[in-house]
């Protein structure tokens, strides 16, 4: 099957609204503001490429919203709940506690990454980081917990000071590091159908984004493979912003803006969703081929969408602004005409839904 079914057409309901599942060999974007049905409608398509794709994805989940994506509701059909319970879905959580954990080797990380980590700049941090990279030069792979014994014992005063620094962040204190034990990215290495990185639950703020760090590293050096994985990333502005906050954040910015540019020839392919358009880097979010567009009223946003992706009919991009929950414009390469389209139903139990009011 090459077409994935993901609702109807908006204006007739007994038509069926189709995505071409080739083409999400291009970078997406996902858009709609709070209470558009966003993040319902997004679990739609990726149940839908789960079902009908070999498409390995992984995403990146900072809300435990696709958690639950092996389990069906009880409407489902038994033989299509049979075809997703068989697939290979794999969550990883964050936290201590967690069996099956988010976590990461802070010896894979490239130089750079750790020294974002660090919080080490190149040039108003020269020593340390130089010190930096003559231990690694010199220690090899070396694990978050075994670094300060390595350190201590040299002879270069350097690496001293780079202990100091290890231990004044606490960064050793990080359940994101794996100790030893398992690691995620040696899970995705494997490609299973999908890898949700539920990264909302460490206790350090650093600590998604480092995960989310190693991972995309960890994609990008293996990129010469040509082994397709559609990434997708909820939330999107938490890690590629327009304004970094950190050096981490910084460091998964400019990775990003790379796969972007060049990771679609390595099978590398973005499937970005977010609230506004504002909120993603520019260079990010200009080599997006494929727009769904849910409610958004922000004239500035609008604004946006129309400049940034002008293959979108500019009346229909407006009319986002009076969408109902679950209505969405498709237009792009994922489908030959621009389109608005009511979302269908999901097949598999949604986690992240929304708190009610307690009535009494």
């Amino acid at each position: 099957m090459t077409h994935i079914t993901i609702g109807t057409h908006a204006d007739d309901a007994a038509s069926p609204l189709r995505l071409d599942a080739r083409r999400f060999n291009r970078h997406t974007f996902w858009c709609g503001q709070s209470g558009s049905g966003k993040t319902y409608a997004l679990g739609v398509v990726l149940e839908q490429l789960l079902l009908h794709t070999e498409l390995p994805m992984v995403i990146i989940d900072p809300n435990g919203d696709y958690v639950r994506m092996r389990e069906t509701r009880p409407s489902v059909d038994p033989d299509v709940r049979e075809r997703i319970r068989a697939s290979d879905v794999r969550v990883f959580r964050a936290g201590a506690a967690a069996p099956n954990g988010a976590r990461v080797r802070f010896a894979d990380m490239t130089a750079a990454s750790k020294a974002a980590v660090l919080q080490l700049d190149p040039i108003g941090d020269a020593d340390e980081y130089n010190a930096l990279l003559s231990f690694e030069a010199s220690a090899g792979a070396i694990e978050a917990d075994t670094i300060l014994d390595r350190l201590r014992s040299g002879s270069n005063p350097g690496w001293a000071r780079l202990a100091q620094r290890i231990e004044n962040l606490q960064i050793l204190d990080w359940d994101v590091w794996s100790r030893g034990g398992p690691c995620v990215v040696d899970a995705i290495d494997e490609r299973p159908r999908a890898s949700v990185l539920d990264i909302g639950g460490f206790a350090h703020p650093a600590e998604p984004l480092v995960a989310s760090l190693a991972v995309l590293e960890r994609l990008w050096v293996r990129r010469a493979e040509r082994r397709p994985v559609l990434i997708v990333i909820d939330e999107a502005h938490n890690l590629c912003p327009p304004d970094v906050r950190s050096a981490v954040q910084a460091a998964i910015t400019e990775l990003l803006v790379q796969i972007a540019a060049e990771g679609r020839k390595f099978g590398l392919w973005l499937f970005l969703s977010t609230q506004r358009p504002t909120k993603i880097h520019p260079n990010v979010l200009a080599q997006c081929d494929n727009l769904g567009l849910m409610r958004v009223n922000s004239p500035r946003d609008l604004d946006e969408l129309t400049q940034v992706f002008g293959f979108a009919p500019e009346e229909l991009v407006r009319r986002s602004s009076s969408f109902r929950q679950g209505q969405a414009l498709f237009a792009g390469s994922f489908i030959g005409e621009a389109t608005v389209g009511q979302m269908g139903e999901r097949l598999t139990q949604e986690a992240g839904s929304d708190v009610a009011v307690p009535l009494g």
